[in-house]
């Protein structure tokens, strides 16, 4: 159905397929360097770099502790600004740039074991990531307040960001082969193949946010003078009196924690439990993004079928049952040498995540629009930020928990083989660590409730008020 002018001028804009694809180039963009560090900084870290896994772990939480603080004050500072080059839209390039050139010093060997270069490239890396993905975030909201458009936009959005995943996952095995030919049976422990995939990928990312940044047209914000008085300590307020984004916090919190857990153990499951190989590992690895390409563009068809909550309940009840037969299946000798059964288990339980996961992405302009509703003030930069401290803290418990069990069940990075204990404890970290935070997920998201009628409601409200 095309859009009518009276619904562009109340804010319920149409957005072509190029603006979709263009806003999506974004994630993809940005996953290329997440993916790779989710998937595989503790990987290069405790076995090419040199550290300990469990001083990797701490690291990685002073880290999320560092971006607790410094979140909300971009938030902020991309709220109360208006560059020239977009209130949102700006960032793209501004911290695209620094976050590109981090992310090549992260995989440098130059300081080989050194903690104090590992600490101030990994911060200076995550704090360049919240200045691209904050605004990144808030961009969404400013495109449309047409619920049926957000829902198209992130259906293309996490398409492009798995085509992202899956450029990693079952990339990087390939491109670190490719300039370290001699390694056959595991993961490159040549610190120079990893140096130069990071700068592969990196450049591609760069230039990715720029073609986000030329195809995003800011239509929805604020007037200036009302974000003037924006301040750090709306953060607390708007949690405070925001049920909706409370409840989505806390869903980001166990979403990314089970994703971040899940893929920093890939690689010492394919390596140590199975035995396997880089080309095993790349179609491991992979198959946490394939799924997307089958079932994101169907996501606005499940969603009319069985509702926002039940389209959540059946795709995490998916990925609970693929963590169930993954375990069960690595439980079993005889089982586990059959890696199409491996495969499949991971298909299925890659398939509930990525829906799960991938739509909750939707959800941030609707508490965005409930905020707005409630106060009259939409300040995306800040909810945004929000919903970054509470992801980041997700990605702290993928990132310390990982090394902090390998330490305990005794993980030697010189061991070709591993004691069965330290197998059991990676096969924990694939399989039942992930499925127990899906159930505390799925209690989560059971109490959000603003469904499609309700934020339709909501944004016809603040419109006409704008318009009065």
């Amino acid at each position: 159905m095309k859009s009518t002018r009276a619904d562009e001028a109340k804010g319920f804009y149409k957005l072509s397929m190029l603006q979709c694809i263009g806003f999506g180039s974004g994630d993809l963009a940005q996953n290329l360097i997440y993916q790779t560090i989710s998937m595989y900084l503790l990987f290069f870290y405790t076995n090419v770099y040199g550290l300990d896994p469990a001083v990797a772990a701490v690291m990685f939480l002073i880290v999320r502790i560092v971006d607790v603080i410094w979140d909300p004050l971009v938030g902020t500072f991309v709220d109360k600004h208006n560059p020239r080059l977009g209130k949102y839209r700006a960032y793209l390039v501004l911290g695209g740039i620094p976050l590109t050139a981090f992310a090549l010093l992260c995989f440098w060997n130059g300081f080989s074991g050194s903690l104090l270069y590992a600490y101030i490239t990994y911060v200076g890396l995550s704090m360049c990531y919240t200045l691209v993905n904050v605004p990144y975030g808030a961009l969404n909201a400013s495109l449309t307040r047409d619920t049926a458009e957000i829902t198209k936009l992130t259906s293309v959005r996490m398409f492009m960001a798995n085509v992202g995943g899956l450029a990693v996952g079952m990339g990087i095995p390939f491109v670190l082969k490719m300039f370290d030919p001699t390694e056959t049976t595991d993961m490159s422990m040549n610190d120079h193949a990893w140096f130069s995939t990071m700068a592969i990928y990196g450049c591609v990312g760069l230039a990715l946010l720029f073609f986000c940044f030329s195809q995003c047209r800011e239509r929805v914000v604020m007037d200036a003078s009302a974000t003037d008085d924006v301040k750090v300590s709306d953060l607390w307020m708007e949690f405070v009196h925001n049920r909706p984004l409370r409840i989505l916090a806390f869903f980001f919190i166990t979403a990314f924690a089970m994703m971040a857990v899940g893929n920093a153990a890939g690689a010492y499951y394919i390596n140590y439990n199975l035995g396997g190989n880089a080309d095993q590992l790349s179609i491991f690895m992979g198959l946490g993004s394939i799924p997307a390409f089958i079932f994101m563009p169907m996501i606005p068809a499940i969603k009319k079928a069985v509702g926002k909550k039940g389209m959540f309940y059946i795709f995490l009840i998916v990925a609970i049952l693929g963590m169930g037969m993954l375990y069960a299946i690595s439980m079993i000798p005889a089982l586990r040498e059959q890696m199409w059964l491996v495969y499949a288990a991971q298909f299925i339980k890659s398939t509930g995540v990525i829906v799960a996961t991938g739509y909750m992405w939707a959800l941030v302009p609707e508490v965005i629009s409930f905020g707005e509703y409630t106060h009259g003030r939409r300040i995306s930069g800040i909810v945004n930020a929000l919903t970054g401290i509470f992801y980041k803290a997700g990605m702290a418990l993928g990132g310390v928990v990982p090394g902090l069990v390998l330490a305990f069940v005794g993980f030697d990075r010189e061991a070709s083989v591993q004691t069965p204990f330290a197998e059991q404890g990676i096969l924990w970290l694939v399989a039942v660590i992930p499925a127990i935070l899906l159930v505390l997920a799925m209690f989560i998201i059971s109490r959000y409730e603003l469904d499609d009628d309700v934020i339709d409601r909501i944004n016809q409200e603040i419109e006409s008020r704008h318009k009065d």
